[in-house]
């Protein structure tokens, strides 16, 4: 058992900022002994002094973790209190971000290659502007080496993992701006992320930004309220390498749009890197068509949900990380059944492995089906042929009104076509019942659909590929 921590612990109890500061900046050496009145000398000597200092950026101060693992203790348990204790200390907000530097560590805890031991804070921040001038802290746990693949998602992470060696190497960026959408939990952010990690180990000093669109907005909003609309032009716009999660969220924000258009432009003219992800592929985006135009001019890249094989590599994975073994039966049952996304397939693990700690009862399958039958009753309801139409046409990144209209636009007929061919495959539905679903259809219609997918299927590979994933996908609600 790791060892807890009072991380609520108050920050008054340390010394006065006399007692380690001087007025060129914080040595993080001396700094440590003064955790001890907040942490115990054991948590201190085991999980804090091996932390090397990379270096100061943006009022982030980087320090190198030696593995993943030692990297999410540290940011669960004593990376807040931390952050508290050294904004007090510098009168200024700072925030602490980890990079998994394995190479630091070895030859017995050598010293890192990169930065002194003694960070400099840059000149006192106006406090009007602070508030929104930094960006998101990089997740430890997200990196490539912790990323499981699949046939579902193996594009999508040598693309990522090529824009990354890219940067790495500090060459121009060969896929500008780097686009990956798709939907909920199937691991975009982890590939935006796991970018970031490789970049700031292969070159500490990149300055890279990573926030929601739902942070750019609010940022953009404050700056205005502070009228320091120049200083946010040349924060966002200073950067080496830009990531922003789910931009979608600012459609119908015209203003927002229209800073990040001339931000967007901007860094491209400059050869500086771009990452976006989104639920839909930029032409699909309700954004202005000038923007949408940008976005997709670059690469972009669809990561699709886990096929099962994949899901039951994610489970084995998390599991080992969490340092409990699992019968092959209770893996097997979470694999099959919940197909939805990867966030939903390490709630499920995360909570028997609570259960069972808490409770000390082993994990079996019995136990599973007990503590998750909430969950897998929403997988156990009956398939319907909107269900079909859905993921199908999440799949495909059309709109779900199409599954209903006369358009015969190849790139709607044809997933339409599939929807009607695994309605007729996957439920009891007749041919005139499916057709009334997809806007009042002739049943020959849906005939005529069937067959011509199932002549497709031994000649077209790639479409083989989307009806089996959509197949193994939708029959995961089932319990048989």
């Amino acid at each position: 058992m790791l060892p807890v921590s009072p991380v609520n612990a108050s920050v008054t109890a340390v010394p006065p900022p006399t007692a380690s500061l001087g007025s060129d900046g914080l040595d993080w050496a001396a700094f440590l002994p003064l955790l001890t009145d907040t942490f115990d000398t054991d948590t201190v000597e085991t999980w804090l002094t091996p932390l090397h200092p990379m270096g100061w950026q943006h009022g982030v101060l980087t320090l190198a973790a030696p593995t993943a693992f030692f990297a999410m203790q540290v940011q669960a348990k004593y990376v807040p209190t931390i952050e508290a204790l050294l904004t007090q200390q510098l009168g200024q907000p700072v925030q602490v971000q980890l990079q998994i530097l394995p190479a630091t560590f070895r030859a017995g805890g050598a010293a890192p290659v990169v930065a002194s031991a003694t960070v400099t804070p840059p000149p006192q921040a106006n406090p009007a502007t602070a508030s929104w001038q930094h960006s998101s802290k990089l997740d430890a746990r997200y990196t490539f080496e912790s990323f499981v693949t699949g046939k579902s998602n193996t594009f999508a992470f040598t693309a990522a993992q090529s824009v990354a060696t890219t940067l790495a190497r500090g060459e121009v960026p060969g896929f500008n701006p780097f686009f990956l959408h798709g939907g909920v939990g199937l691991g975009k952010t982890h590939l935006m992320q796991a970018i970031g990690h490789t970049v700031l180990v292969a070159r500490p000093g990149t300055q890279t930004m990573y926030l929601s669109a739902e942070q750019f907005l609010n940022k953009f909003i404050k700056a205005m309220q502070d009228k320091t609309q120049q200083r946010f032009k040349e924060i966002f716009r200073g950067v080496d390498v830009l990531m922003i999660d789910d931009i979608q969220f600012i459609a119908g924000k015209d203003n927002t749009q229209e800073e990040f258009f001339h931000t967007f432009n901007h860094l491209l003219s400059e050869g500086k890197q771009i990452i976006l992800t989104a639920d839909r592929p930029p032409h699909d985006l309700v954004l202005e068509e000038r923007l949408k135009s940008r976005l997709g001019s670059g690469l972009t890249v669809e990561v699709h949900a886990p096929e099962e094989e994949t899901r039951l590599a994610i489970l084995r994975t998390k599991a080992e990380s969490m340092q409990v073994e699992l019968p092959p039966l209770v893996l097997n049952l979470l694999a099959s059944h919940i197909a939805s996304n990867v966030r939903e397939l390490e709630g499920a693990l995360n909570r028997l492995v609570a259960y069972n700690r808490l409770t000390g009862q082993p994990i079996t399958e019995a136990l599973a089906r007990e503590q998750l039958r909430d969950l897998f009753k929403a997988y156990t309801r009956v398939l319907t042929v909107e269900d079909i139409q859905q993921k199908v046409a999440a799949h495909f990144n059309i709109r779900m009104a199409d599954m209903h209209s006369p358009r015969r636009a190849r790139e709607v007929a044809r997933p339409r076509q599939v929807a009607m061919y695994l309605a007729k495959q996957l439920t009891q539905r007749s041919y005139p019942d499916i057709g009334r679903s997809f806007g009042g259809r002739d049943h020959t219609t849906v005939m005529h659909a069937c067959q011509q997918i199932d002549n497709l299927l031994p000649r077209d590979p790639l479409l083989a590929e989307h009806v089996q994933l959509l197949s193994k996908v939708l029959t995961g609600r089932s319990l048989n």
